[in-house]
């Protein structure tokens, strides 16, 4: 059997990832195909956190863009994300996975409100715990949101997982030249301004020295034979480079 070579990970998951084929909303089909990736990575013994985005939904920086208050936009954004937890949660105890949503917004009727300890708790038993809210503040996005809740379990990896299989130096789906990068330090993402996550979540990352894996998220099994010491999707880790400042 497959051996995991780490111990406690976070999931990150684009909103976007959950429409499948449409423009908006939630397809079950996707929850579904999910649950099943997150199953197989239980069953290696890893402990799971999840943070999932709400771009299927609304997205609070656009929002702004069109006038909206920032704040205010980036409330609904994170309310959002909570529609998408508790659909993931819905999809994943379907397929007998325990699961917990912890919102930084407390909705004690719906879900639990973050507490470090008992979410770190939660996966110790064995139990999936998916953080919804962001980090219940505005200007800050699920990317970075993803890193620090990271952090706070102390989770060994993030994985993020996407729509292509890595980081290109230019969009790959758009390109068809486009370059993927095999590893990359966090200094070189940010020097090239790769769209990996937003600044503040790749500068907390490596002041923090947590390592991030990019993959496709369409390919059954990919995220476990990432784990497993597979060389699937981007690499983004220590290493940076003297940048000559």
């Amino acid at each position: 059997m497959s051996e995991s070579k780490y111990r406690r990970i976070l999931l990150k998951l684009s909103g976007e990832a959950l429409m499948g084929d449409a423009t908006f909303g939630i397809s079950t089909e996707v929850l579904e195909y999910v649950a099943d990736e997150v199953k197989k990575i239980i069953d290696l013994g890893v402990e799971i956190g999840m943070v999932i985005g709400a771009g299927n939904f609304f997205r609070g920086v656009a929002g702004a863009s069109k006038g909206m208050d920032r704040s205010t936009a980036d409330n609904m954004g994170m309310l959002a994300t909570v529609i998408n937890s508790l659909a993931m949660q819905d999809a994943m105890e379907r397929r007998g996975i325990v699961t917990r949503v912890m919102s930084a917004f407390a909705m004690p009727s719906v879900c639990e409100p973050y507490i470090r300890r008992k979410a770190i708790r939660h996966l110790e038993k064995g139990r999936a715990v998916i953080f919804a809210a962001g980090i219940g503040t505005p200007y800050f996005t699920t990317d970075t949101a993803a890193v620090i809740r990271a952090l706070e379990i102390e989770a060994d990896l993030i994985c993020k997982a996407t729509r292509v299989d890595g980081v290109y130096d230019r969009d790959p789906l758009l390109y068809p030249d486009a370059v993927k990068f095999e590893s990359l330090s966090y200094r070189e993402v940010l020097k090239r301004r790769l769209k990996v996550m937003d600044a503040a979540g790749i500068s907390l990352a490596m002041d923090n020295n947590i390592p991030i894996i990019v993959l496709d998220l369409k390919k059954p099994d990919n995220i476990k034979q990432a784990l497993c010491g597979g060389r699937q999707g981007t690499l983004v880790e220590g290493g940076s480079e003297d940048d000559g400042d």
